[in-house]
């Protein structure tokens, strides 16, 4: 069964962190951080609808001015997300450029910046073309405690780290994945449609078997197409996890957030020898990411995030994150 998304780093594991996630089934994209994303085409970036940026330091957020400019001119509205202080960090990109020739009659496209903080998100601010992305503040989304973004096939969960300052990881669940086994339909009689996005979501709700389903004007047990048309399994975890120190509370937090995770990708910046840089860089070095993974239960390690100084050895990050992480089956996933 596949995932709802397929995630790919969009650079090379010495550049600026960014997780390009491609929905399979719509035309549409998150990223997790924002640094260099120049290797994205037009027509990738105006897939994205949410941004979730770990911190704002330059090499997790310049790739702000060039997304601004590709969707300047287009209706959907692009949601952001980081720390606290984000919606000021925003606000401060946008003042630095001159809006005069935005009017009325421009598009509405229209901005919104949201921080998280005490584990919820705690104050967000639009800006809209139209109003020369003037800061307007507005009511936050009610959420459950730690949650960023809840749809109805996943959710966004977020845990503040210590990276010095305030960093966000984040994790992608996926909800019950529901899909339609169309010879099995067929042997019922019955036609694929958009009756069978009632039947799949009562499924993602747990529905009992004996729940009545809508069929075509008619009424079936839910159980009976579970049986006979639907494959059911659990939603894929996909968890990011960037410059952070490696202090145990930190690494406390992390193991919660990424538990069980299907595909963890987390920063290896140094390897163990350099400890001491990685400590006062408030970084992880490439063993504790991988004891991290072990701890968690992931299936798969994406590690990124080197550290230049270690141009050519590459391999040797891996082996340390893979070392440190086996006897739980995580295995390496290669980085594009």
């Amino acid at each position: 069964m596949s995932w709802l998304v397929q995630p790919r780093l969009v650079n090379g594991p010495f550049d600026d962190p960014a997780l390009y996630l491609d929905f399979r089934f719509g035309r549409r994209a998150i990223l997790f951080d924002l640094g260099d994303v120049s290797a994205l085409s037009s027509r990738e970036l105006l897939r994205v609808s949410h941004i979730f940026v770990s911190h704002t330091h330059l090499d997790h957020f310049a790739g702000f001015d060039l997304l601004l400019r590709i969707c300047l001119h287009r209706a959907e509205p692009l949601h952001l997300f980081g720390p606290a202080g984000f919606a000021d960090r925003v606000n401060g990109k946008l003042g630095g450029y001159t809006w005069n020739l935005l009017d009325q009659n421009s598009p509405d496209f229209v901005m919104t910046a949201s921080e998280f903080a005490d584990g919820r998100i705690s104050r967000t601010a639009a800006f809209r073309a139209r109003e020369a992305f003037r800061r307007q503040e507005i009511e936050p989304p009610a959420l459950p405690s730690g949650m960023l973004l809840r749809e109805e096939e996943f959710c966004i969960e977020a845990a503040i780290l210590d990276h010095g300052t305030p960093c966000l990881a984040f994790a992608l669940q996926e909800r019950v994945r529901v899909n339609v086994w169309k010879e099995g339909l067929a042997a019922l009689g019955l036609p694929v449609g958009p009756w069978l996005n009632a039947v799949k979501a009562a499924a993602r709700r747990g529905e009992p078997d004996d729940f009545p389903v809508d069929v075509l004007g008619g009424a079936m047990p839910l159980g009976h197409l579970k049986e006979r048309a639907l494959r059911i399994a659990p939603g894929q975890r996909l968890v990011y996890v960037t410059d952070v120190a490696g202090h145990d509370q930190n690494a406390e937090r992390i193991v919660a957030l990424a538990s069980g995770a299907d595909q963890l990708f987390i920063e290896a910046a140094f390897l163990q020898e350099d400890e001491a840089l990685a400590r006062q860089n408030h970084h992880l070095t490439a063993a504790t990411a991988g004891r991290i993974a072990r701890e968690a239960g992931a299936a798969r390690v994406t590690p990124f995030h080197f550290s230049a100084r270690y141009l050519g050895r590459e391999e040797d990050i891996r082996r340390e994150v893979l070392e440190a992480a086996s006897g739980n089956g995580v295995r390496s996933a290669a980085i594009a």
